[in-house]
């Protein structure tokens, strides 16, 4: 399945095909994502990069942090573990619908 990378100190005016252009040097990209706020949709400078392989996702770290891309230095490392959040029992929390007053 491979692995996630965390990428940072991405510039703005970084598409995500250059990203994808730059870790197939690596390996087999699965997938890019690049992180924009929720709320305003500007663009937080990261991202993420999922390689086909462990073994690729480690080459990418090792060879592409700190690497030049457009006008900045990258960081490249260990995507953190997702957490996922568990929505509280009985429907999402909604109050007034079959729940206690």
């Amino acid at each position: 399945m491979g692995i996630e990378v965390y990428v940072g100190q991405i510039s703005g005016l970084v598409t995500e095909d250059e990203v994808r252009k730059l870790f197939s040097v690596v390996g087999t990209v699965t997938s890019v994502h690049l992180v924009n706020d929720p709320d305003s949709g500007e663009f937080r400078g990261c991202g993420y990069v999922r390689m086909s392989s462990d073994e690729e996702a480690r080459e990418a770290i090792d060879l592409l942090n700190g690497a030049k891309l457009g006008d900045r230095q990258i960081v490249v490392k260990n995507a953190p573990p997702k957490v996922f959040k568990k929505t509280p029992a009985g429907g999402g929390g909604r109050s007034g619908r079959g729940g206690v007053k």
